[in-house]
């Protein structure tokens, strides 16, 4: 069926960054269909389901370029521990979690999702195949990939790297089986990545494998790129040089390759990467939370990188991202009010686009673009007074604010209610999942430190 938004703030987010005042937006066939005059658009689109959107904003639906919802099961816990978060705990209990668990916490972070606004998840993860289905469901634009490696993962907490390829084949198995599964499901709306872990749990042999199945699939490729110096310690020792280096030396780096955090890049290592033109997915509020993120976010932006924003761990609060991202990225020139909101929210919509070589298809409200859309609540307390609405939105923009989600024209959530999860089914789920899931993990691994808080441990 089509739709008529009518009377809108749009938000357009297009290469000249218009803002359209009471403005019209036709939807036909899962695509923007028009852009114009009420009156015009009615008697172009007669049959069309018509919606007031006096005092709300229409934008371009949030892309989060880098998120792992199973993760969700870790909410509240590692931000306040010491110690290593990735090998430490999200490695472990992504092991010792059952197929139902994982797809209970990957329901918990779509529905969050959706109620944040995104439209997009980028979501590289471990065992996808035995939970993408509960990620389906929510109706998302997903964009999927199996965390591949062939060091025994599981050791590295003990300061252990020992590559192992009967290891890394499982990997590569659960990683073909994904492809063939699930690439292009849905009429497109689901599609998949190849992604290498972290440059230091992937010798140049699994490099090569995963390679192959890129140029195979036609897929683009996603790596955890130094986000502590244990991977910069690990790769000096096996490549004499950084994690930017290692990457170069097993033809890892190009316009489809996408790095998260870039935490521990030199100005060198950006250098190299802005050369070969690396995107990087930013996730500065997951970098912030032992104090704010380290990157050399201005070396970045000045050399031209395409950055797009991302959540990773335990939210997907897109509109929390935008705030720290701001801070983060000011805080790296010293103290400025340089970057602008507009960049930020480029951040979550255009940039992510451009990190998916999705620019022809998403990131802007323009015509023939796929309808994903998400419209705001202009009546919402954070975002009034208006004078900017973008400076609104990225400085005190809330998820609460979101009132619909649109998903290449099927509405996956309306007036605040998700149509695609019973929400009370999806959180109780959750809760007993993690409860299992955390018990299981220290019937395994005992010597781990519990978590403060858990009184069902």
């Amino acid at each position: 069926m089509d739709t008529l938004f009518e009377n809108a703030m749009v938000v357009t987010c297009d290469e000249e960054r218009r803002i359209l005042h009471d403005t019209s937006v036709a939807v036909s066939g899962g695509k923007v269909a028009a852009i114009g005059a009420r009156d015009a658009l009615r008697q172009a689109y007669p049959q069309a389901e018509r919606i007031d959107m006096t005092r709300k904003a229409l934008l371009p639906g949030f892309i989060n370029s880098h998120t792992h919802t199973v993760l969700t099961v870790l909410r509240g816990t590692v931000e306040d521990m010491e110690g290593d978060a990735v090998y430490g705990f999200m490695t472990p209990i992504s092991f010792a979690m059952t197929p139902g668990e994982r797809a209970a916490m990957a329901r918990l972070g779509c529905l969050e999702a959706i109620k944040s606004g995104a439209t997009t998840a980028v979501d590289p993860f471990r065992h996808v195949v035995s939970y993408a289905d509960a990620m389906v469901e929510s109706g998302l634009r997903l964009y999927l990939s199996e965390n591949c490696a062939d060091a025994l993962t599981l050791k590295i907490r003990h300061r252990e790297y020992v590559y192992d390829k009967a290891w890394g084949q499982q990997f590569l198995d659960r990683t073909v089986e994904m492809i063939e599964r699930y690439h292009g499901a849905e009429n497109g709306r689901v599609n998949c990545q190849i992604a290498a872990h972290a440059t230091e749990n992937c010798s140049p042999w699994m490099y090569d494998q995963l390679n192959q199945l890129a140029r195979k699939h036609g897929l683009r490729r996603t790596v955890h790129l130094a986000q502590s110096m244990n991977e910069v310690n690990q790769v000096k020792a096996l490549c004499g040089g950084s994690p930017a280096d290692y990457l170069l030396q097993n033809d890892w780096l190009g316009e489809d390759v996408v790095g998260a955090h870039w935490t521990f890049c030199t100005e060198r290592d950006i250098e190299l990467l802005a050369e070969h033109g690396v995107h990087m997915a930013h996730c500065p509020a997951n970098s912030s939370r032992r104090g704010p993120h380290k990157v050399l976010a201005n070396k970045i932006i000045d050399c031209g990188v395409n950055i797009a924003l991302g959540t990773d761990n335990m939210t997907e609060d897109m509109f929390h991202a935008m705030k720290i991202g701001s801070i983060v990225h000011r805080g790296a020139y010293g103290g400025s009010v340089s970057p602008g909101p507009q960049a930020l929210l480029d951040g979550v919509t255009r940039n992510g686009a451009k990190a998916l070589g999705e620019t022809a298809r998403l990131g802007s409200i323009e015509t023939g673009k796929l309808a994903d859309l998400i419209t705001l609540d202009l009546d919402h307390a954070t975002l009034r007074p208006i004078i900017n609405l973008v400076a609104n939105i990225v400085h005190y923009g809330q998820p609460e604010a979101v009132r619909d989600v649109m998903v290449e024209g099927r509405f996956v959530m309306r007036d605040r209610t998700v149509l695609t999860y019973d929400e009370r089914a999806v959180i109780d789920d959750a809760q007993a999942a993690t409860e299992s899931a955390w018990k299981r993990l220290f019937e395994q691994a005992p010597d781990l430190p519990k978590p403060d808080g858990a009184w069902w441990l």
